[in-house]
């Protein structure tokens, strides 16, 4: 009669595998749509004194940066500025984010475009200083 051997048996991690890909992946997507709201990487001025903005208020957004313009995460041009706020609520909040390097004929062109469409509801943002 012949012996048997025994062969040892190792668990399939191959499911295991799966698994943690799919996490990764998951994690991955969701982490990049949290972000979406800043368009530009702006570097803000510090400013001394000020007031808090009350996040629970949908407010529009508009990024300033030495070369780029963005409304609520989207980059547009200064010319597409006009269209997009002409449906805008009057009484709606506006954010004007404005990089520390930006030319102030910039800020004078958003400022003459939000005085055309009759808002005037601005606040200015700024680097908080602790």
């Amino acid at each position: 009669m012949k012996k048997r051997s025994r062969e040892e048996l190792s668990p399939d991690i191959t499911p295991l595998i799966d698994v943690v890909f799919l996490l990764l992946i998951f994690f991955m997507t969701s982490t990049v749509f949290k972000k979406d709201e800043l368009a530009l990487a702006l570097s803000l001025p510090k400013g001394q004194a000020g007031e808090g903005i009350d996040q629970r208020k949908k407010s529009i957004v508009i990024e300033l940066d030495s070369s780029e313009l963005a409304v609520n995460g989207s980059k547009i041009s200064i010319d597409e500025l006009a269209a997009k706020l002409s449906s805008v609520s009057k009484e709606k909040e506006i954010e004007l984010r404005v990089s520390k390097n930006v030319v102030y004929e910039r800020v004078i062109e958003i400022l003459d475009t939000l005085k055309s469409q009759k808002l005037s509801n601005l606040n200015l943002v700024t680097k908080e200083i602790k």
